[in-house]
């Protein structure tokens, strides 16, 4: 069975506390969320509250990588050993890396240094109880000696590191979104539903930009997909932009 969540990313521009989002993000029919930086400013329990009274689940959080590295830069307040006691406690139990710049992966050297970091990764959260994921955006479908670098980075990272496969930003990087859940079926855990017009370059809402949302729902389903997570990068009207996307993913899972 896929769940569908949405990426708290989209309600960012929103003045309002956490707890609240939660509950419109219940009201739109979703059944997770997928937390992003502010979740560090609300205490647990008050999130926990939250997710409990709106029948929510933690599907995943977006964490930057330094966070999980020995040395986290100073503004992040947090170091591996508090990122996974606060997620841990949030009831989530797979941390995706939601960033990389895309001079990472313009070379094979510095895509193999990231493979080797991932992979790094994922084994001290699985010593931890939690797993690791990797969102891409465009910058990882350069091509490197013939292939997308994401190719090679899929190659080269151990079988713990997953993928969370953004299929608007696979389009803007020229690739089948499709095409490539399918071929990494086995690496694929979460999917962010996201749309995207390729000509302007703009995240737009889904079903108005080049994105086949069937195609990819269906290659999540044969996946075994655990989450579809919806995301706008820059919704005029946040609300309604996470209601839409709700509706648009069930009428695709139907």
């Amino acid at each position: 069975m896929v769940d569908v969540a949405v990426q708290l990313y989209a309600l960012r521009s929103l003045d309002a506390p956490l707890p609240e989002l939660l509950d419109r993000v219940g009201r739109a029919g979703y059944d997770g969320v997928e937390f992003a930086y502010r979740v560090r400013e609300w205490p647990t329990d008050e999130v926990l509250a939250a997710l409990d009274r709106n029948g929510l689940d933690a599907a995943s959080a977006h964490v930057p990588i330094e966070a999980l590295e020995d040395t986290p830069p100073e503004a992040l307040e947090a170091d591996f050993d508090e990122t996974v006691d606060r997620y841990d406690r949030l009831g989530v139990d797979t941390l995706v890396v939601p960033w990389l710049d895309a001079e990472h992966f313009e070379s094979a050297a510095g895509v193999d240094a990231v493979a080797t970091r991932l992979t790094d990764l994922a084994a001290a959260l699985e010593a931890e109880g939690l797993r690791l994921a990797y969102h891409n955006h465009d910058g990882e479908f350069a091509t490197v000696d013939g292939d997308p670098a994401i190719e090679r980075l899929i190659d080269r990272t151990d079988d713990r590191v997953e993928f969370e496969v953004d299929v608007g930003w696979a389009l803007a990087g020229e690739a089948d979104p499709a095409a490539l859940i399918d071929r990494h079926a086995d690496r694929v855990t979460h999917l962010h539903a996201t749309d995207m017009d390729v000509d302007r370059g703009e995240s737009v809402a889904l079903g108005e930009g080049n994105v086949d949302l069937d195609s990819v729902v269906a290659s999540a389903r044969d996946a075994g997909v655990e989450w579809l997570v919806y995301e706008h990068d820059d919704p005029a009207d946040p609300i309604a932009s996470v209601e839409q996307g709700a509706r648009a993913l069930r009428d695709g899972l139907d």
